[in-house]
């Protein structure tokens, strides 16, 4: 399903003009994005999470040129479903 096809599903089923849901959609995923960014998590009761995993520094190998690299230390986005979530997608498949 793509950003398009949630602003149908939403515009269809709620009335409502899919250029405001579109709008909606964007502004809700802008919000999130700019949370994150400023390190700040975002929690939806029941649904999930969207959290600001660290991840340590590490060596890794360029196996190609036989070489050894350091990845430095940073942060990454992450998805965390809710339980209740997570159950309703297991039950379904």
């Amino acid at each position: 399903m793509t950003k398009a096809d949630i602003v149908n599903e939403i515009s269809r089923s709620t009335g409502i003009e899919k250029l405001v849901v579109q709008k909606t959609i964007e502004t809700f995923m802008d919000t999130i994005k700019d949370s994150l960014i400023e390190g700040e998590n975002v929690y939806l009761r029941g649904f999930c999470s969207f959290i600001v995993k660290a991840r340590a520094a590490k060596t890794a190998r360029n196996i190609s040129k036989n070489t050894t690299i350091t990845i430095p230390a940073h942060k990454v986005p992450a998805f965390k479903p809710s339980k209740a979530f997570t159950l309703e997608v297991k039950d379904n498949h």
